[in-house]
This record gives C-alpha cells, structure tokens and sequence, in this order.
C-alpha cells in the first residue's frame, strides 16, 4: 500500500497485521482519487475510520489543507501517527481516538470531504451517514464519500444532498453524496 500522488508519491504506507483493518486496494483507492481529484485542494478532510489512514494521507499528499482521523482503537491510531510521520505530512493530520458516533456527537468543525469506509459487516455506515447529515458538519457543496461491499444498498434520498452514481470496482462499490449548496439571491 502506497501514496499514489503529491507530495508522498510513492511512500510506502505501514498495514497492520490481522483482519481489523481491512485497507482500500490500491486500485479502488485511484479510481476514488480521480473521481474526487478537483474537490481535494485546500480541502478539510475527515477519515472516520481511520484504519491505517491512507484515505486522509492521500488527500493531503494531493493538497488537502488538514485531515481528522478517527478510529477507536489504540493500534490503528498508532498505526496512522507512523504512517503521517512517513509520509511527513504530520503537521497537517490529527489522530483522534474515540468511537465513531462518539466524535460526530462532540464534533464542532465543518469539512469539505468525508471519508467513510467502515467495517464491511455493521451498521457503521448507514449509522455514520445519518449522523452526518443530522449533525450538518459537512460544508455547502462538500463530499461523503462511501465505500461499502456490493450488494450493501445506501438511500438515494437524503434530505439535503445529491447521490451520485454508484461506481463498481470489483466487490467494492464507491457512492458520493453532495451537500447541497446554500440558495443564493
């Protein structure tokens, strides 16, 4: 697992060992990357599931002014701390260690792009997606971007924000929302 792009290009990225954590394969991580290229600069990301952190470091690897990582274990924490230090991008990241409905009940900032890719087999995204949108930490025209195994279905309809397409990658399947932007006069 590496950093496709930017200032990391080409960084090796630490993985754990065991099942955990479950990394986006790196083409799934390009065809992502492309998809959402022109959204990145200056960006403010959140990677709620941290895992091993390479959604947030590729972000800021390409531009992004700032990522959160979340992720409420100790070793997956760790593991993004060494991984932003490899990649020298630790000035811009901050590692938080909580549960993921915890942090979006505490949370006070806005992004510009949410990255969630939670474990396949919970409610975790279903349960994340609908905290976001209650909460409204994602800024006008901002991005929720999703990776959840095929079959797994999300809702078309959420008040407020425009789906896109589902992109298809083998078994993996990415879905964008778009917050709607503010009504101007």
């Amino acid at each position: 697992m590496r950093v496709i792009t930017g200032k990391a290009r080409g960084v090796q990225l630490k993985t754990p060992d065991g099942i955990q954590t479950r990394p986006t394969a790196d083409r799934v991580k390009e065809a992502l990357f492309s998809i959402i290229n022109f959204e990145i600069p200056n960006a403010a990301v959140l990677d709620l599931f941290g895992g091993t952190g390479q959604l947030g470091i590729e972000a800021l690897s390409r531009g992004a002014k700032s990522a959160v990582f979340v992720d409420a274990r100790e070793e997956a924490c760790k593991l993004i701390r060494e991984n932003l230090k490899r990649t020298k991008l630790e000035q811009a990241g901050r590692v938080v260690q909580s549960d993921y409905l915890r942090y979006l009940d505490h949370c006070r900032e806005r992004y510009s792009i949410i990255f969630l890719d939670p474990p396949y087999a919970e409610g975790y995204l279903e349960n994340a997606i609908k905290r976001i949108t209650e909460i409204d930490i994602l800024q006008s025209d901002g991005i929720m971007v999703t990776e959840r195994p095929l079959g797994k279905e999300l809702p078309w309809d959420l008040e407020g924000y425009t789906r896109s397409r589902d992109y298809k990658y083998g078994k993996t399947v990415l879905t964008i929302y778009r917050k709607n932007g503010e009504m101007r006069n």
